[in-house]
């Protein structure tokens, strides 16, 4: 009989999701939304198809996503001066301090999760155990029972 492992991966995963998902709703802000915006903080001037590609978003999904981001004046689509086709992104005045409040809440959900893991030293023991699933940390040693 194989183990729940897959099951319990996939329910620890819904869980961590979820808790985002309602921390964003403070501030009336999707998953989504909450990534292109985290983009654009960290890469300013960047063009919408860079972002939108770096988080595998559709073009058309994507386009979507900044007109409600930008109807909500968090950010804006400058033309590029060489072509005038692409879209540098910026965030506004009011975009950099919604996303300073939006990691302050991010923040809050990210100790409620380390604190129901048990503190720091298993965050970052269950950290390394995932790395090693998804091929990136130290191979583990085979069992030969």
């Amino acid at each position: 009989m194989t183990s729940l492992l897959d099951f319990k991966l996939r329910r620890a995963q819904l869980l961590v999701f979820q808790d985002f998902a309602e921390t964003l709703t403070k501030l009336n802000l999707r998953p989504a939304e909450f990534s292109v915006l985290a983009m654009i903080a960290k890469h300013p001037g960047q063009k919408q198809t860079t972002i939108a590609e770096g988080l595998g978003i559709k073009r058309a999904n994507f386009v979507f996503l900044m007109d409600s981001i930008e109807a909500r004046g968090l950010a804006e689509r400058r033309k590029g001066s060489g072509d005038r086709r692409s879209h540098s992104l910026y965030l506004t005045d009011d975009g950099i301090n919604f996303v300073n409040r939006m990691v302050e809440l991010w923040q809050e959900h990210e100790n409620r999760i380390v604190k129901r893991l048990g503190g720091q030293d298993n965050l970052e023991r269950l950290a390394e155990l995932l790395d090693r699933l998804l091929g990136r940390g130290a191979p583990v040693a085979s069992d030969s029972h």
